[in-house]
C-alpha cells in the first residue's frame, strides 16, 4: 500500500493501479499508468509507467492527481483448444501452480496464468509446430502448499487426458516440491502408455533470465517422445542450451535458485533435450516405451499420515516416541549408511533413540530408513547402529531411495495395507525405479 496521503488522493480521483492518471507537480504534468507500490519502495513515492515503458517514481509532496481513464479488465480466457494441425501429436498441458505458464500484464505488473492454447502459443511461440495443445488449470497455488490430496487430483486428471487420447501430458508445477509430486505420480500412474512430463521455472516470467520458455518447449519435445515415464524436465546447465529429463523417483532440487537446480540422484537422466535443435538424445534405454494400446492403471490410494524426520545430534527419544501420536508411518533420514543413535558403548552423554524406534514398530507403526547423504544406499549390516536398527525392524536395508521418495512411497503403501509384513515387502520391492538394482559410478 501507498501512504495514507497518497491513498486518500487516489481515492478522491477514483484511481486504482492499472488506471491511466496524470500527476501535476510544480507546474509539470506527467501522464501514465498507475503502478502498484513495490513492497520495498518508499510509501510516499508514486510510481507511474510512462508511454515508453519505463517506470518513474515521484515524491508525492504538493502533487495533484487526476484520473485520465480507467483500465480495461485484463483478457483472461478459460481453457480450450485451437485449430488442430494434421500430423502433429496431441499434448495436454495441466497447470498445477507456479509461474512457468503465466503471462505478465506489464501495464500493472500483474501475472495471470495462461489457460488456453492460444494464450500459451502467444506467451511461448517456441511451442508452435511441436504439437497440438490442450490446456487446463487444476490449481493456482505455490508448490509449498501442495498436499497429498492434490497429488490424487493430478493423477486422476492425467488419467482422464490419457484416456481421452492424449499422446503426452505436461504438468506445469512449482519447483519447490516438484520432486515429491513426481514421485507420487510415479507410484500412482502404473503402466503408463505415454510420457508424463513435469516442468517448472526457477526464474519468473518477468525476468530476463527466466527459464520458463526453454523448459516448457523442451517438455513439449519430451511429451511426444517414446519415453512413457513420469519425468521432470528442467535446465541441464546454467546456459540456455539443453534440458535434462530426470526419473520421477530419482530427482531432487539441489539448489535454491540456479536454473540447473534439478539433478538425478543415484541414477542417470533418461535423456537430454537440445533446445536449439529441438532434438532429444537418449542417455539410457531402460525405460518403458510408449505404447498407446497399453492400458493405464490408476492407483491413487494414499495415506498422507506419514512423517519424514532427519536424524540429528541431540535427537530426543521423547520426541521419537511422540511421533507415534501423530503419524501412522515414519521415514527416518539417517546418517551415514542409515544410522540412528544407539549408544552401543554406553557413553554417559549419548542419548540413544533405538528403544523409542522399537516402541513405534511394536505399536504397528512402520519405520523406514533413507540416507540423508542422498547419494549411496542404506546398508544396516556394517556398524552397530545399523544392525540395531535392522534388528528392531527398520525397513530399507540396501535401498538407495531419496528420503522424500521413501516418504511418498510409504504413504502409497499404507494406502493399501497396514499389515507390517506386507508393508515391509512392498516398501523394499522396486515399484517405479525408486530402488536401483545395482550401484554404478555416475559422473
Amino acid at each position: 500500500m501507498y501512504s495514507a496521503k497518497i491513498d486518500e488522493a487516489l481515492g478522491k480521483a477514483g484511481a486504482a493501479p492499472g488506471d491511466r492518471i496524470s500527476v501535476t507537480k510544480e507546474g509539470e504534468r506527467t501522464e501514465g499508468i498507475l503502478m502498484p507500490r513495490s513492497s520495498l519502495g518508499d510509501r510516499d513515492c508514486l510510481v507511474v509507467k510512462l508511454n515508453n515503458g519505463y517506470n518513474v517514481g515521484m515524491d508525492f509532496a504538493n502533487a495533484k492527481v487526476e484520473l485520465v481513464s480507467k483500465a480495461k479488465p485484463a483478457a483472461h480466457k478459460a481453457g480450450g483448444e485451437v485449430a488442430m494441425e494434421k500430423g502433429l501429436p496431441n499434448i495436454s498441458i495441466l497447470g498445477c501452480g507456479g509461474t512457468i505458464a503465466s503471462k505478465v500484464d506489464y501495464k500493472i505488473g500483474a501475472v495471470f496464468p495462461a489457460t488456453s492454447p492460444d494464450e500459451l502459443l502467444a506467451s511461448f511461440p517456441g511451442l508452435k509446430g511441436i504439437a497440438n495443445f490442450k490446456a487446463k488449470v487444476l490449481f493456482t497455488l505455490l508448490s509449498g502448499d501442495m498436499a497429498p490430496a492434490h497429488w490424487q487430483v493430478i493423477a486422476k486428471e492425467v488419467a482422464k487426458e490419457i484416456e481421452a487420447g492424449a499422446d503426452g501430458v505436461i504438468l506445469m508445477h512449482g519447483t519447490d516440491t516438484m520432486g515429491y509430486t513426481a514421485a507420487a505420480l510415479s507410484f500412482m500412474l502404473k503402466d503408463l502408455p505415454v510420457p508424463v512430463v513435469m516442468v517448472g521455472a526457477q526464474r519468473s516470467s518477468d525476468r530476463g533470465s527466466s527459464d520458463n520458455s526453454m523448459n516448457l518447449v523442451c517438455a513439449a519435445i519430451a511429451a511426444k517422445s517414446d519415453i512413457a515415464e513420469v519425468m521432470v524436465c528442467m535446465h541441464g546447465s546454467t546456459n540456455d542450451d539443453y534440458c535434462l529429463l530426470h526419473p520421477g523417483t530419482k530427482v531432487r532440487k539441489l539448489h535454491a535458485s540456479r536454473r540447473d537446480a534439478f539433478k538425478s540422484v543415484n541414477a542417470k537422466p533418461f535423456a537430454k533435450v537440445d533446445y536449439a535443435a529441438k532434438k532429444l538424445e537418449l542417455l539410457r534405454n531402460d525405460f518403458r516405451k510408449k505404447d498407446k494400446k497399453r492400458k493405464l492403471a490408476l492407483d491413487e490410494k494414499m495415506n498422507a499420515n506419514v512423517g519424514l524426520i532427519y536424524v540429528h545430534p541431540g535427537m530426543k527419544p521423547e520426541f521419537v516416541k511422540k511421533l507415534g501420536e501423530v503419524y501412522e508411518g515414519i521415514v527416518l533420514a539417517g546418517t551415514g549408511l542409515g544410522h540412528i543413535p544407539t549408544n552401543p558403548h554406553g557413553d554417559k552423554l549419548a542419548k540413544p533413540v533405538i528403544d523409542a524406534v522399537k516402541e513405534l514398530i511394536a505399536k504397528g507403526i512402520p519405520v523406514a530408513m533413507a540416507p540423508q547423504t542422498l547419494y549411496g544406499r542404506v546398508n544396516m549390516n556394517v556398524y552397530a547402529y545399523g544392525i540395531a536398527g535392522k534388528e528392531a525392524g527398520v525397513i530399507g536395508d540396501y535401498c538407495d531411495w531419496l528420503p522424500e521418495t521413501a516418504m511418498v512411497k510409504l504413504m502409497w503403501v499404507l494406502g493399501h495395507t497396514k499389515e507390517m509384513k506386507r508393508v515391509k515387502e512392498e516398501m523394499e520391492r522396486n515399484v517405479a525405479g525408486e530402488i536401483s538394482d545395482r550401484s554404478v559410478l555416475l559422473e
